[in-house]
């Protein structure tokens, strides 16, 4: 039986499967994360943007709940500028005695339980606050991707009107929209503050649509026939909404001074509305004499922005975004 030939095989210097040292480099690929997961991961890492979130959502949960958590009804009175923990008589009880309730912060100059107005008054302020942010990021995200993606012309009368708009303070501005519209009330309010606030995320999405209109998958996007809608708000959006999210969430505290402000003022919502700015101004006067009336609601503001302003740093370390890209 004559053996089959033999075939040398010539394994190479670095033998069977082995590769040079220098051409022997790990490549990792970082795994896609969702926005809801990085937002999630941030604030498990930041203590202090889950405390913020925490605050946010008790109060959030407070406001929705107002009637059942709140002591007293907002319009209900007792005795007239009584201090902190001061106690007065209600209403009867069941067995037909006069009950006694406690002031935890004390009653106003009209005898409303300072408290009850706050936690009903936390329901204007958010709602304002949100309304106006919400209102800011539809418009000033609808201005900037065009302003972005077109250029030319419809850059120029975009970008000019945001120039415009920032020679004025935003308070000033809101104080000539509302003298503009004429009268009181929530929805001059939002407006008011949400054009105002109309040419931060103007800006942040214009620079965003900048930087992404020559990507790859932008062209391919063109080259299949997308129109120019979709790719805007399907392609691009979602690739530059990481800034906008922490710039709303910044700018929510600003919404809420800024009502305050404009309440302070009586330029704000109705006067027989609860709000934590006319809360404030009807202390004023008072402020020697019960200085309770108007630091419990200044204390309700403090601790609401603060909770926003850590929220949204933890959020701005998440996505990884500079402080002067959002500011």
């Amino acid at each position: 039986m004559t053996d089959s030939p033999s075939y040398a095989r010539n394994d190479g210097e670095f033998g069977v499967g082995e590769v040079p040292p220098e051409y022997d480099v790990e490549e990792t690929v970082e795994e896609h994360k969702s926005t809801g997961a990085r937002i999630v991961e941030a604030l498990r890492a930041n203590k202090l943007a889950l405390a913020g979130a925490v605050a946010i959502v008790l109060l959030v949960l407070v406001a929705a709940f107002a009637p059942f958590v709140a002591p007293h009804g907002p319009e209900e009175q007792f005795g007239f500028m009584q201090e902190p923990m001061s106690q007065s008589t209600g209403d009867f009880d069941g067995d037909g005695q006069m009950e006694t309730v406690t002031h935890y912060l004390g009653t106003d100059s009209f005898g409303h339980d300072i408290l009850t107005r706050i936690i009903f008054g936390a329901r204007v302020s958010l709602l304002v606050a949100l309304a106006t942010v919400a209102f800011a990021f539809t418009v000033g995200t609808t201005l900037g991707i065009l302003a972005g993606f077109y250029g030319g012309w419809v850059d120029s009368v975009v970008m000019r009107y945001i120039d415009f708009q920032w020679a004025f303070p935003e308070i000033i501005l809101g104080v000539g929209i509302i003298a503009v519209m004429g009268g009181l009330g929530v929805t001059n309010v939002v407006l008011a503050i949400g054009i105002a606030f109309i040419d931060d995320f103007a800006r942040i999405i214009r620079g965003e649509v900048l930087s992404i209109r020559e990507e790859e998958y932008i062209t391919a996007a063109r080259a299949v026939g997308m129109n120019d809608v979709r790719i805007m708000f399907k392609e691009m959006l979602p690739n530059a909404v990481a800034p906008l999210i922490v710039q709303a969430t910044l700018m929510i505290p600003f919404a809420i001074l800024a009502e305050a402000g404009l309440s302070f003022l009586g330029l704000g919502v109705k006067p027989t509305t609860p709000t934590w700015g006319l809360l404030i101004s009807d202390g004023r006067q008072f402020i020697s004499r019960a200085w309770w009336i108007s630091v419990m609601p200044g204390l309700a503001i403090m601790v609401t922005v603060l909770a926003f302003n850590t929220l949204g740093d933890g959020l701005r370390d998440a996505f990884d975004i500079s402080e002067e890209e959002v500011n």
